[in-house]
């Protein structure tokens, strides 16, 4: 497995800072009867799941049956070239499963995503990528409404998970290769909320 500089006791204070805040003021499943845990095919027949970050593996006991586990190699995929290994992608059963304490980090922080304007330029913003499902969180004008302090605490758990090369390496190649993003939160407050930044790297 790659291997990560964040401890699992980092990881686990993630979690306890991810776990007082929510993206709406209620369960945002109650909009789309929680789409993005249903156990759904994708039109490539790939399990809908997802990734684990280096090092998030070591605070998930695998005997624990709500998760299921399946491990990947790096070279099979779109990985940075730092990235050499294995890396886990795991898939709940369903809500109705769902241990939500141990819910994965890019859970957790969904709709947002991490995105470098520049080496050391995080901004939050819209997750772009393509789902099988309809998550209302990924219209614009929904996800301006989106609560401040859950904005903030993925913006923290971001910037702290950039520390580690591996993930930094992967934010970055995501971020060169979007052509525009739109802006949810921006520390330095050049940029509004909603804002349609180009990306010109």
């Amino acid at each position: 497995m790659i291997k990560s500089t964040i401890r699992a006791g980092t990881y686990r204070a993630m979690y306890r800072l991810l776990d007082r805040v929510s993206p709406l003021e209620f369960d945002c499943g109650l909009l789309c009867g929680a789409a993005c845990c249903r156990d759904v095919q994708q039109e490539d027949d790939e399990e809908m799941g997802m990734s684990l970050l280096p090092g998030e593996d070591k605070i998930h006991d695998r005997k624990d049956g709500w998760l299921a586990w399946h491990e990947d190699s790096t070279e099979d995929l779109d990985y940075p070239d730092s990235w050499n290994g294995k890396v886990f992608f795991v898939r709940c059963g369903g809500p109705e499963h769902c241990r939500r304490t141990m819910r994965p980090i890019q859970c957790r922080t969904f709709p947002l995503a991490p995105h470098l304007n520049g080496p050391s330029d995080l901004v939050m913003i819209l997750n772009d990528m393509v789902l099988p499902y309809e998550c209302p969180l990924t219209d614009p004008e929904m996800a301006m409404a989106l609560g401040r302090p859950f904005v903030r605490a993925t913006y923290t758990v971001w910037k702290r998970l950039l520390s580690d090369p591996l993930i930094y390496d992967l934010v970055e190649a995501d971020s060169l290769e979007r052509e525009a993003v739109t802006v949810v939160f921006d520390p330095e407050e050049r940029y509004l909320p909603g804002y349609l930044l180009l990306n010109k790297r």
